[in-house]
C-alpha cells in the first residue's frame, strides 16, 4: 500500500510521482522503476554552502561527529532525518589532486584527480554505504545484504560490523579480486560465493530480498545514491563552487553516474553552481553495454557478457540505467569505451606518479586522454577525473603486470634480485640515477 509523505522533510519517489514514505523498505516502485529519493528544503545555495563550510575539516571535540564526516556534513541533501542513527566510519573528505604526469599523459592541462580510495575501505562505496546502513538500522533490518564485484561487500561488511547488524554478501565465485575479499572476511560478513557472474548475484540477492526480508543495500537502493552524490557536492565545494567543464568516471552498474547526474541537477537547481559540467561515463571494451545504448541514442537497453580486467565495473547489465541516462542526458554528457590495454596504460601512470589506484579507476584516466585525442577536451578545460578505488584493492593485477608478463612491458618495474653486498647496491644506485 502507498504511503505518502506529505510534510515530510524526505520522502521516496516513484518516476510518475508516486510517493512513498522514507521508511518504506521496498527497492522498487509499484511500476518496477527504481525510487528517488526527494528533500524539501527551504535553504538557498548561499545558505547551504555557508553551512557546509562551517562544517568542514573540523576535528575531534570541538565538532559533532557528523560533521567529521564527508557524506553527512551534507546531510541536508542526504538524509536530513538521520538523527542519532548515523552509522560513520567517517568517510569522505578524500583529496583533489594534481599531477603533471597525469596532465602530460592526457593532454589535459587542467586535469585534477578525485581520489575517492581514499575512503575508509578504500573505495568510493562507503559513501553510499553510510547511509544505506544508516537506513537499515532506522527502519530495524534483521539483516543486510549486496551483490559485489568487490568494493560494495568491503564497504558492507564494514558498515554491518560498525553497526552490529548481520551481513550476508554475494559474490561470482573466482571472480573477485583478492584485496576486497580479504576485507570482506575480515569484518566478518557472511560470503556466498555464487556460481555466475554480477548480473546473476544481483539477480540472487534481490529474490532473497524479496522473499526473506532482507535490507539491499546495493546502488538500486535509492539511499546508496544519496550517500554517492557527496562525491560532486565535496568536489564541487573544493573547486569554491565553481564547476569544471567535463566531470569524468568508470562506469559499470552506474549508480555513480545516477549518482552524479542527482547532484547536479540538484546543486543547479538549489543555487550552488550557476552550470553544469558534461558528465563523461568511460566503460571497458569488454563490458560495455552503456556506452553501445549511447550510440544509438539509448534506444536500446543492451546486455553483454562482461570481460575485463577491471573487475570493478565488470557488469554486464547495469541497475541503474534509466537514471544514468537521465544525467548523461541533462548535462550534455558522452559514454566512451576504453580497451584493458588503454586502462593499463592509464594505471601504470597513475601508479607512478605516486598516486595509485585499482584498474577500474584508470578508465576515468584512460577516457580524459581518449576525448583530448578527440578533440572534445581542449588543453584549457577544466577537468575532474574520479578515481573509485585504492590501489590495494586489486594487488594480483599488480603483481602480473611487473612481475610476470613477457616479455616485460617498458615500463615494469621488476624486483632486482642482488648479492648482500654494498657493491651490488652501488650498481642499481647507479641505474636509477642514469635513467
Amino acid at each position: 500500500m502507498t504511503e505518502h509523505a506529505t510534510g515530510a522533510q524526505s520522502w521516496q519517489q516513484a518516476g510518475d510521482g508516486t510517493r512513498y514514505h522514507e521508511h518504506d523498505v521496498r527497492m522498487r516502485a509499484d511500476d518496477g522503476g527504481l525510487l528517488e529519493i526527494m528533500h524539501a528544503t527551504t535553504d538557498t545555495g548561499a545558505m547551504l554552502r555557508a553551512r557546509f563550510a562551517a562544517r568542514c575539516c573540523m576535528r575531534g571535540a570541538v565538532s559533532r561527529a557528523e560533521d567529521l564526516s564527508g557524506v553527512w556534513r551534507f546531510r541536508e541533501l542526504v538524509m536530513p532525518t538521520a538523527g542519532d542513527a548515523i552509522v560513520s566510519h567517517p568517510e569522505g573528505n578524500t583529496p583533489l589532486l594534481g599531477r603533471d604526469r597525469l596532465r602530460a599523459f592526457t593532454g589535459a592541462d587542467g586535469l585534477l584527480i578525485k581520489h575517492e580510495g581514499h575512503n575508509p575501505t578504500g573505495s568510493f562505496k562507503d559513501r553510499g554505504m553510510t547511509v544505506g546502513v544508516t537506513q537499515a538500522k532506522r527502519v530495524g533490518a534483521r539483516a543486510v545484504a549486496c551483490a559485489s564485484t568487490g568494493n560494495t561487500s568491503a564497504s558492507l561488511a564494514s558498515y554491518a560490523a560498525n553497526a552490529g547488524i548481520p551481513a550476508l554478501v554475494f559474490v561470482p565465485d573466482g571472480q573477485i579480486a583478492l584485496g576486497k575479499l580479504t576485507q570482506t572476511l575480515a569484518y566478518g560478513a557472511r560470503t556466498l560465493m555464487v556460481r555466475g557472474d554480477f548480473d546473476r548475484c544481483l539477480a540472487l540477492v534481490q529474490e532473497a530480498s524479496a522473499s526473506l526480508g532482507i535490507y539491499l543495500v546495493n546502488s538500486i537502493n535509492p539511499w546508496r545514491i544519496e550517500g554517492q552524490k557527496t562525491i560532486v557536492f565535496e568536489l564541487l565545494e573544493q573547486l569554491g563552487w565553481i564547476a569544471p567543464d567535463f566531470l569524468v568516471l568508470p562506469a559499470g552498474n552506474l549508480g555513480n553516474t545516477a549518482a552524479f547526474g542527482k547532484a547536479l541537477r540538484e546543486a543547479r537547481a538549489l543555487g550552488l553552481i550557476d552550470r553544469v559540467p558534461r558528465l563523461v561515463s568511460v566503460q571497458a571494451e569488454g563490458a560495455n553495454p552503456f556506452f553501445r545504448g549511447f550510440a544509438d541514442d539509448f534506444a536500446t537497453r543492451h546486455r553483454v557478457e562482461a570481460h575485463t580486467i577491471a573487475t570493478a565495473i565488470k557488469i554486464g547489465d547495469p541497475a541503474s540505467w534509466d537514471r544514468a541516462v537521465q544525467g548523461i542526458r541533462e548535462s550534455d554528457g558522452l559514454v566512451l569505451s576504453v580497451s584493458d590495454e588503454e586502462i593499463l596504460a592509464a594505471k601504470v601512470v597513475i601508479d607512478a606518479t605516486g598516486v595509485g589506484c585499482e584498474p577500474a579507476s584508470a578508465a576515468s584516466v584512460a577516457g580524459v586522454r581518449q576525448l583530448v585525442a578527440r578533440g572534445v577536451v581542449q588543453p584549457s578545460h577544466s577537468v575532474v577525473a574520479v578515481l573509485t578505488g585504492h590501489v590495494l584493492k586489486d594487488p594480483g593485477i599488480l603483481v602480473q603486470y611487473h612481475q610476470e608478463r613477457e616479455p616485460a612491458p617498458p615500463d615494469a618495474n621488476r624486483p632486482i634480485v642482488i648479492d648482500a653486498t654494498i657493491r651490488a647496491v652501488a650498481d642499481v644506485l647507479d641505474r636509477v640515477s642514469a635513467a
